[in-house]
C-alpha cells in the first residue's frame, strides 16, 4: 500500500509546534494594506494559535494518515 501524502494546501497554512501546538497565520494582511492603520498590521503580523476540534483536523492533515 502507497504511503499517504501530506495535505499542501494544510502544508503551507500550518505549522505544529514541538509541544502539539498548531500555529496559523492571521488573514487580512495580504493586499490592500494602504487603509489598513499600522496598528493593524502590526496586529496580523503576530500568528494565531488553532484551538478546538480545528486542532486534531489540522495534525491529521499534516500527518498523512
Amino acid at each position: 500500500m502507497p504511503k499517504q501524502k501530506t495535505h499542501s494546501g494544510a502544508k503551507d497554512r500550518f505549522r505544529i509546534t514541538r509541544t502539539g501546538k498548531v500555529l496559523h497565520k492571521k488573514m487580512n494582511k495580504n493586499h490592500i494594506l494602504e487603509k489598513k492603520s499600522p496598528k493593524r498590521k502590526r496586529r496580523l503580523n503576530r500568528g494565531g494559535q488553532l484551538q478546538g476540534g480545528d486542532v486534531q483536523q489540522i495534525r491529521k492533515l499534516l500527518s498523512g494518515r
